[in-house]
């Protein structure tokens, strides 16, 4: 497993908690650092919480981060509404590994109604296990920064 210089954050809304714990224990096991910025109640929602988490990441915090919700949908839309934070919805391995390499997604996003633990498992890992490969894909992500810096100043 590759290792991050920071802790990897793990946040959820309620839907999200029974995945986010299994992911836990999982990093447990492998003696995987993380913050727990999750929640297993309804509040807060999880824009809060995939606020809180991506403002994080862009903060430097974290290098990476996963963030769960039923669909993983709208934790995608959260996160990437900050700048400089890249979130990727996957639910298979493949996307998971292209949003590492091409995109250089510091965030993960996961359904915990669309996928199940096993599977999710892989995909975390493999996105764990993947880096950034600029090659052609940094001109792109050039690209996608001055867009950002063009909406957000």
């Amino acid at each position: 497993m590759n290792a991050a210089a920071h802790p990897i954050a793990l946040g959820s809304d309620s839907a999200g908690a029974p995945l986010r714990r299994s992911i836990m224990a999982w990093f447990d096991e492998h003696d995987i650092p993380y913050v727990d910025y999750g929640h297993d109640s309804d509040s807060p929602h999880y824009p809060t919480v995939g606020r809180a988490v991506a403002e994080a990441v862009s903060a430097g915090d974290h290098d990476r981060a996963i963030l769960i919700c039923g669909t993983g949908i709208g934790m995608s839309i959260v996160a990437n509404k900050v700048p400089g934070v890249y979130a990727a919805l996957c639910h298979d391995v493949y996307s998971a590994q292209r949003a590492r390499k091409s995109n250089n997604a510091q965030v993960l996003a996961l359904g915990a109604r669309v996928i199940g633990p096993e599977v999710a498992l892989t995909i975390v890992e493999a996105w764990l296990q993947s880096e950034f490969e600029p090659g052609r894909s940094a001109v792109k992500l050039e690209e996608i920064a001055e867009l950002e810096h063009h909406t957000f100043r």
